[in-house]
């Protein structure tokens, strides 16, 4: 498969390593380097599928272009629209063309991450009765620095995207629930760059995403009927360690089995090698029904917290 990679930052260099001998050009509007500063500038004929790693506000004009043609797209997440109605028409386009338009959400393939999903459906936990992630990075500066990232809703879309992803990936594509914001600060950023969320009924779940955390982490833990599941870290920054405790009647210390991880990342790799199988296999796929409730999800939390133009409408990469 010939793929180009639109967007030569951080996440592009990190897709163009991983589509390896594939990548057959870069495509970046200031980058030195590239190869070509327009999309449009590639003949169609030269490429099957692009790797979209641009600003959020050039997605929907980009994808609309690349679908239309049939070509396959894999797009940085978050996607986000003003409203529902780009998303749907996207979908029916991909559905009509035949390509693949596929979200990337690199956590689904973190091996703890998968283990936790397996465990959750294997039934061991029984019934959850609480779920809570932590999510935190440094780059607060780097943020505020930037000529496009700091603005809108912020950390919300940025790191607040894949913790709600991340509930559907273990508690199933059907999983909804009503988030009310808890807090939405800007310490150091225009833009919010710590919020904390959570549940107003059912399924305790509380989401907390923060630019101020100097060293990189993840946790999350969650407790059930028949004992508890927790992630301390991700490979990216390891160790990182699984742990489940299955719980003692009436009450008392629970065994526990322990997986820790010492490796290098391994999701874009993966995710990489995921997108190129449903080029080959599911023509026509598309996740945009995850992308819209993750979209409506954002949306309302922004609005929540006085934030209304989440994505800011535009054109360009």
């Amino acid at each position: 498969m010939r793929v180009i990679v639109a967007g030569m930052g951080v996440q592009g260099a990190k897709r163009f390593v991983a589509a390896g001998a594939d990548a057959v050009a870069t495509v970046d509007p200031v980058k030195d380097g590239v190869d070509h500063r327009d999309i449009r500038d590639l003949p169609l004929a030269d490429f099957d599928a692009a790797l979209l790693c641009v600003p959020d506000e050039a997605k929907i004009e980009l994808l609309d272009y690349l679908l239309s043609a049939g070509k396959h797209v894999l797009v940085e997440k978050p996607l986000l629209s003003i409203d529902d109605a780009d998303l749907i028409r996207l979908g029916a386009v991909a559905e009509k063309t035949g390509a693949v338009c596929y979200t990337a959400y690199n956590h689904r393939f973190e091996p703890h991450f998968v283990r936790m999903a397996d465990l959750i459906k294997s039934g061991r936990l029984g019934k959850i009765y609480s779920l809570r992630m932590f999510y935190g990075n440094g780059t607060a500066r780097l943020v505020r620095d930037s000529a496009w990232r700091d603005q809108g809703a912020g950390v919300l879309p940025d790191l607040g995207s894949h913790l709600l992803d991340t509930l559907r990936f273990w508690l199933g594509q059907d999983f909804d629930a009503r988030f009310r914001v808890r807090g939405a600060y800007r310490h150091e950023n225009r833009s919010f760059d710590h919020v904390v969320i959570d549940t107003a009924d059912g399924l305790a779940i509380q989401l907390e995403m923060t630019m101020l955390s100097w060293r990189n982490h993840h946790t999350t833990d969650i407790f059930a009927e028949h004992g508890s599941a927790h992630i301390e870290s991700l490979c990216k920054w390891g160790p990182s360690t699984f742990t489940h405790r299955t719980r003692v009647l009436p009450s008392g210390r629970p065994p526990e089995e322990a997986v820790t991880l010492v490796q290098a990342d391994p999701t874009w790799d993966l995710e990489y090698v995921h997108f190129k199988t449903l080029c080959a296999e599911a023509p026509g796929t598309n996740g945009l029904a995850n992308d819209l409730w993750i979209n409506r999800t954002l949306r309302d939390l922004a609005a929540q917290a006085g934030v209304h133009d989440m994505v800011r409408e535009g054109a360009g990469a």
